[in-house]
């Protein structure tokens, strides 16, 4: 079920939600992976930009699980998952905004597991390294092809699952650098 509603609003957040309940019935499941880049360094980083990236990357996690953990509260059930980043983790020239904001999702996902706990919400963080329209600018071509979305895809699949108990878990692989920046 298609959402085109923006998770940087609030409005849009309760929206993919409900159309989500109102396609299924529930929600058990939640994979925060919606992301923009605005590459600059900090001193020519413009205000807008910084808001921008916060907005979809960390705002936008924040609007949807709001309303998709109150779901899963109320089922007693769930499973959420965060998608920070190499560049969030360890850093990235160019990249405060975006390090800045998916850093911060590890924080909301180390708070999100210890008040989901009681309502069976587990809550966990993949740090990815995966070609995706983000990266394919700056990764060399044969790394690209290397690097697909579908190898990322089994260990999402199990956070997802009723297997897993595990909550507050950060997947880290170590920092890639091409071309001397990190991705």
């Amino acid at each position: 079920m298609a959402s085109y509603d923006n998770v940087a609003t609030p409005e849009g957040g309760e929206n993919i939600v409900r159309t989500a309940l109102n396609a299924f019935g529930r929600v058990d499941i939640l994979v925060n992976n919606a992301g923009i880049l605005r590459d600059k360094g900090f001193l020519k980083m413009e205000p807008e930009n910084w808001q921008a990236v916060l907005a979809v990357h960390l705002n936008g996690a924040y609007h949807v699980t709001r309303s998709a953990f109150q779901a899963m509260r109320d089922n007693g059930y769930g499973r959420i998952v965060m998608t920070t980043s190499a560049a969030g983790l360890y850093g990235n020239f160019g990249q405060t905004n975006y390090s800045s904001a998916k850093l911060a999702l590890v924080g909301f996902m180390n708070t999100l597991r210890l008040e989901g706990q009681k309502y069976n919400i587990k809550v966990n963080t993949i740090a990815p390294v995966a070609a995706s329209r983000l990266t394919e600018d700056i990764m060399p071509p044969d790394m690209f092809e290397k690097l697909k979305p579908d190898y990322v895809a089994g260990i999402v699949i199990y956070l997802c699952s009723e297997d897993c108990q595990e909550s507050g878990l950060s997947s880290t692989p170590p920092p890639v650098t091409t071309a001397g920046r990190r991705s």
